[in-house]
Order: structure tokens, then C-alpha cells, then sequence
């Protein structure tokens, strides 16, 4: 009787332990991230908070910095412009040859797939500096320095790994006797893959365009190496708002960031889950 007491506690004090510990590794990683918030509508232009924020008075709260962000003048219009541009772009390159290679990794016919599967991922693993050193000289002798197709072709390559992975994962639970079957009906390689094997892929193929759009998004040490004036995207022009001139429409611009991130996170879980979902 004693013991059958004992055990329904310690399993409530293990379960109260294993979530305060969580609260606190979750408080730890997220709140310097979530500070950033309430800072970006502060009225003033100071980086903490002030007395009147403190008393919530409505007076020392304002949209000011998220409107300095539409000011044609800071050029923060033209830099989301590059970032949307060069993150699309670059995007489609990465998730078709992300896709391609995912198929051929898939493939028992294919040699060496383990050392093939090393190289693509090798963007991910290797540092971002000697990326952009070895993306500059490259692409310096091609002539694609400072050029918007530069920056995509360089983007494309950082986000492919991501499109590898995601695609790879959703093809091992792939039944590859549908495509057989398909093959039976006489459906030709391109017919199958176009309407059987890639609807049933398309989650894991979108999940790592997400992710390849993300990485180009919010990519900053290629665009210093490769970009010019005309080339300036979100995160090289955050950095030059640090170095040059501190304002806090970089704390508006940062939140902003931040609910494009929680949006992105949100919308690949979801493709997870309807991934897994039987049909």
C-alpha cells in the first residue's frame, strides 16, 4: 500500500521537474528574442525600456519605427524588394535540384549515395565564411559579382541541403509499388512522378522550400562578400544600420523577422502532420 502511494508522487514530482525544466530551457533560448518586441514600440528612441513603458502609459508606445520602415528614404523598401526576389528565385533553383537529387539518393541503383548524400550536404556543415570566400572567388571570375544572379545561383546553393533533406525523409516511407503499378497502366517515368509519386511527396518538397527560402532570407555573410548597393537585402542592410546608424527601426524590422519565422515554423509543422496523415 505504501509503495502504490509512493509511486503515483514521485511520477507527479517527475512530471512537475521534466516541465519546470522545460519552462526554463525554453525561457532561457526565447526570451532575448521576444525582448525585442515591446522595445520596437517604444516611442522614444532608445533601446530599453522606459519609465512610461513600465506604467503602460499609451503615450510612450507608438508605430513610429514600423513607419520609418515604409520611408522610401532608408531604403529598407528596396532591400525587402532583393530579399523577396533573390529568396524566390533561389528558392525554385534549390527544391528542383533539391528534389532531383532527393529522387536519386532514393534510388538502390544509384553508387556511392552515402558519399553523394556528403557532398550535398556539405553547405550546411561547412562555415558560412568560407562559403562566402569560395562563393566571391567563384563567382568573381564568372563575372556575377555584385549581380542579382549571383546572389540566387549562391542562395540556391546554401538551400538546396534543406530541400535534400526534407524530400529524402518523406520518400523512405514512399511505397514504390504505386509507381510500378503506374508503370503497369503504361504510364511513362515523367507521367508517374508528375501524378502519383509527387503529390504524395509535395509536403516534404514544400517543408524544404520553406526552409530553402528561409536560409536565403535571412542570409547576410554571402550578400557582404557578393553584394553591391543594388544587391542590398534585409539582413546586409540590418548590419549596416548596426555599424552606421543605430535606430530602432532595426527592433521593428527584427519583429517582423520574428513573426515571419513563427509563420514559416507553423506552416512546415502543418505540412508535417498532413504529411503523416493517411489518405
Amino acid at each position: 500500500m505504501e509503495h502504490s502511494v509512493r509511486l503515483p508522487l514521485a511520477r507527479r514530482l517527475g512530471r512537475r521537474t521534466y516541465l519546470t525544466l522545460c519552462g526554463a530551457g525554453f525561457a532561457f533560448l526565447i526570451a532575448p528574442i521576444l525582448v525585442i518586441v515591446p522595445l520596437s514600440f517604444n516611442a522614444e528612441p532608445y533601446f530599453t525600456f522606459t519609465e512610461g513603458m513600465l506604467r503602460l502609459d499609451p503615450e510612450a508606445w507608438s508605430l513610429r519605427w514600423y513607419e520609418a520602415i515604409l520611408a522610401p528614404e532608408n531604403g529598407w523598401g528596396a532591400a525587402l524588394a532583393n530579399s523577396l526576389l533573390i529568396g524566390v528565385a533561389a528558392t525554385v533553383i534549390a527544391t528542383i535540384l533539391g528534389t532531383t537529387a532527393a529522387l536519386g539518393l532514393a534510388s538502390d541503383a544509384m553508387p556511392f549515395r552515402r558519399l553523394a548524400m556528403g557532398l550535398l550536404l556539405s553547405p550546411m556543415v561547412t562555415p558560412i565564411i568560407i562559403v562566402g570566400v569560395g562563393a566571391f572567388f567563384f563567382y568573381s571570375s564568372l563575372g556575377l559579382a555584385q549581380t542579382h544572379l549571383g546572389l540566387i545561383l549562391a542562395h540556391a546553393a546554401l538551400g538546396a541541403p534543406f530541400v535534400v533533406i526534407t524530400v529524402t525523409a518523406t520518400l523512405a516511407g514512399f511505397d514504390h509499388t504505386l509507381l510500378r503499378a503506374a508503370a503497369s497502366l503504361g504510364a511513362g517515368p515523367f507521367t508517374a512522378f508528375r501524378r502519383v509519386q509527387l503529390p504524395l511527396i509535395a509536403p516534404g518538397v514544400a517543408s524544404g522550400a520553406l526552409f530553402a527560402f528561409a536560409a536565403s532570407f535571412d542570409e547576410v555573410v554571402i550578400v557582404l562578400f557578393m553584394g553591391g548597393l543594388e544587391q542590398r537585402t534585409i539582413p546586409r542592410q540590418m548590419w549596416s544600420g548596426i555599424r552606421e546608424q543605430i535606430s530602432p527601426t532595426l527592433l521593428a524590422v527584427a519583429t517582423l523577422l520574428i513573426v515571419f519565422a513563427l509563420v514559416v515554423l507553423v506552416t512546415v509543422e502543418w505540412l508535417r502532420r498532413r504529411g503523416e496523415t493517411p489518405a
